[in-house]
């Protein structure tokens, strides 16, 4: 998965490539792209809470490919600073969460209420992803390994809401991003244990 994540971030960058040049010329900084593919989100959030999934899940898909085209303008620019890193996975993961607190809004003026713990099983697998791979970097083991990460989690949100397939994309991001924060943290844990005590 790891292979084919990273030959998919190639080819998108190199497609993406253009887009990437205008913004340098634009002179908007990596920082305002992110900020930018946020207020998208936040947007979509309202949109998809006033009950229109199809243009929800275009603004989302839309605001988070900003989230490739702010890291490809500061390593063009040569703009990466700790602040820059820090700010983009804030932001993602606050966008993250706005789309899944307004899913469940929806889901539960349906009543669908399976469905509405299935939203807070996939925000908790999410949270987990996240927090594993942090923590693991923190400690000095590297850790990108894993089914879905956010770019996947994206997709599948973004298609659901397209497709009227919402329902049915929750229950598997909930299942994938648990799976993902389970495969974390036994890589994370073996890499512990085989680690000398000093």
């Amino acid at each position: 998965m790891e292979k084919l994540r990273a030959i998919s971030q190639y080819y998108v960058r190199q497609i993406l490539a253009p887009v990437v040049r205008l913004l340098a010329r634009s002179r908007l900084s990596p920082n305002q792209i992110s900020i930018a593919g946020f207020v998208l989100a936040l947007i979509a959030m309202g949109i998809l809470m006033a009950g229109y999934p199809v243009a929800a899940g275009i603004l989302f898909l839309l605001g988070s490919s900003l989230d490739i085209l702010d890291g490809a303008l500061a390593r063009l620019e040569k703009k990466i600073t700790p602040f820059g890193a820090f700010l983009d996975s804030t932001l993602d993961r606050i966008s993250e969460g706005a789309m899944l607190m307004a899913i469940a809004y929806r889901l539960a003026l349906e009543g669908q209420a399976a469905a509405v713990a299935g939203v807070v099983l996939a925000l908790l697998g999410g949270m987990l992803t996240s927090y594993t791979r942090a923590r693991a970097e923190a400690l000095g083991i590297t850790c990108a390994i894993g089914w879905v990460s956010r770019p996947e989690r994206v997709i599948i949100m973004g298609i659901g809401l397209i497709f009227d397939l919402l329902i049915e994309a929750i229950y598997l991001l909930a299942v994938l991003s648990l799976w993902t924060a389970g495969q974390r943290f036994f890589h994370i844990s073996s890499n512990l244990r085989s680690k000398p005590i000093d």
